[in-house]
């Protein structure tokens, strides 16, 4: 027993010990500040801290809203919001379920009037968007037919001859004088064995392309493989074709004469390799050499 309150003595002695904290100035070891204390004051003081600080947390736990976001509990005011938050939850939904009623039952009249107007109804009338695409089919059928009537008109207008035709009556094609479309090289012959009936005439950029006789063009478009191409259909059952231009100055249903500027030299189509005219002479139906007769 003695030697307990021996050691018991000894702790408190202890902590009632007084001790000297000192603040120094690193770099001139001045004093700035001395404070004195103990275990016993030291241990008071941290425990009043703890103690306050543990105060302060509860209270704001207990009395402020951040109460709510803490898992597991449920204030008074958030068990009566929740309680509202549901009600409101199940009115709406019973506001839901009456209006999918009223549309159902607005649905089965809508339905109703509909089976009693295709009993008496009308003639059926299409659609703006209908009756548009069928102008549209009927505008490009209509496009056609035109094409097809103005070339027929084309042709024979060139049997019969236009007032002052030269080539009125029948003549041969050695009696003729073609105005040579371009003039310059041959780059390639008259093949007809390689399917190429024609020739290819080599001349300057932006040289102008013109026609070898009188005619009416009855052609004047695009294609993938000759490009920009023009055909004119002449007297005594001639025609020529001038591909691969630039531009053309010309449009289906043109009459032009002999030497008559009609397109640009050019280089388009997929069978074009450079800036260059492929001429063809067909006569009868059948392709000839146009180097037997023009000069270029």
């Amino acid at each position: 027993m003695e030697e307990k309150t021996g050691r018991w003595q000894k702790w408190r002695e202890k902590l009632q010990h007084t001790y000297r904290m000192v603040i120094m100035r690193d770099e001139t070891f001045e004093e700035v500040g001395s404070y004195k204390l103990n275990l016993l004051n030291l241990y008071l003081v941290l425990s009043t801290v703890v103690v306050v600080v543990a105060i302060a947390v509860f209270a704001l736990i207990a009395f402020t809203p951040l109460k709510r976001y803490i898992p597991g509990q449920v204030t008074g005011g958030n068990s009566r919001e929740i309680i509202r938050l549901n009600q409101e939850i199940d009115s709406m939904s019973q506001a839901m379920a009456d209006w999918q009623l009223v549309m159902e039952a607005q649905k089965n009249r809508l339905l109703q009037r509909m089976d009693d107007a295709e009993e008496t109804s009308p003639p059926e009338v299409l659609p703006d968007s209908v009756l548009e695409v069928e102008e549209l089919e009927n505008a490009e059928i209509d496009n056609q037919l035109r094409e097809e009537v103005q070339i027929d008109q084309i042709g024979a207008a060139m049997r019969s001859g236009p007032s002052g035709n030269p080539f009125e009556n029948k003549q041969r094609l050695e009696q003729l004088f073609f105005v040579p479309p371009v003039t310059g090289e041959i780059s390639a012959g008259f093949m007809p064995s390689q399917n190429h009936f024609g020739v290819d005439v080599l001349a300057p950029k932006n040289t102008a392309v013109k026609s070898a006789l009188d005619g009416y063009v009855f052609l004047s478009d695009w294609t993938l493989e000759t490009g920009n191409t023009i055909g004119i259909q002449h007297g005594n059952n001639i025609v020529t074709f001038y591909k691969h231009n630039s531009s053309l100055l010309k449009q289906v249903g043109s009459f032009v004469k002999a030497g008559e500027a009609i397109a640009i030299i050019g280089n388009t189509g997929t069978l074009s390799d450079g800036p260059h005219l492929h001429f063809e002479l067909w006569y009868n139906g059948k392709s000839v050499n146009p180097v037997d007769y023009i000069s270029f």
